[in-house]
């Protein structure tokens, strides 16, 4: 798993992605299983060339389709999140350009992902190949129904904001499953921790943050 990212750093230096795990230091990510992961994973090798000077700077960047590669800090902050309940089998809805996807692959035994535009599907299908990464399927669907037929997951994760929480995802959790999301409208989002207890949902306010808005459907 992520062999090539292990042996070779590409176009950037370990100093490069050091400096950045500083800055997610300095921001209060502590948990070393995410910065280990993120000094691991080519962030570079997600973005276009145009962009891969900018690649370990905190900061999201464009990857097409309308849609962009979260912030490092972000990613950082929803990973941790995510690993705190211990998963085994995760969900993430909105594959995007599969980086976040990867640090997932990395940490946890068994992940789905699911991705609505057909351009970024096959975009994150071709990055996780290349880096020889076994343990994620991949779909192209509708991110608001979630992977029903793989349900229950001990952990979803959501890369775009719907205005309200799905209530397909929900029920798609286990028992002491955690829920990771962004909720709300424009600049007004807030991310959210959902953990399940039988059928009653907890709602952990983290911070605001600001994601593309999640949509329903799936493109051809």
């Amino acid at each position: 798993m992520l062999t090539q990212a292990r042996q070779g750093i590409g176009m950037t230096s370990p100093r490069t992605r050091e400096r950045l795990v500083s800055r997610l230091l300095a921001k209060g990510i502590s948990d070393e299983r995410v910065l280990a992961a993120m000094r691991t994973v080519p962030r570079h090798l997600f973005v276009d060339e145009a962009l891969a000077s900018r690649a370990y700077e905190d900061t999201a960047l464009p990857i097409g389709s309308g849609q962009t590669i979260s912030q490092p800090y972000v990613v950082a902050r929803m990973t941790a999140a995510l690993l705190a309940g211990a998963p085994r089998k995760v969900l993430e809805v909105g594959s995007g350009c599969g980086y976040q996807t990867a640090l997932l692959a990395l940490l946890v035994p068994e992940v789905y992902t699911i991705e609505r535009l057909a351009a970024l599907h096959q975009k994150a299908r071709r990055h996780l190949a290349e880096l020889r990464i076994g343990n994620v399927r991949l779909r192209h669907g509708d991110g608001y129904r979630g992977w029903p037929a793989a349900a229950p997951f001990d952990a979803i994760l959501v890369t775009a904001a719907p205005p309200e929480v799905p209530a397909t995802l929900l029920a798609q959790l286990a028992d002491s499953g955690r829920l990771i999301i962004p909720v709300g409208a424009g600049s007004e989002q807030e991310l959210r921790v959902i953990t399940r207890t039988g059928k009653q949902f907890h709602h952990e306010v983290l911070e605001r943050v600001v994601f593309v808005p999640m949509l329903g459907g799936a493109d051809s």
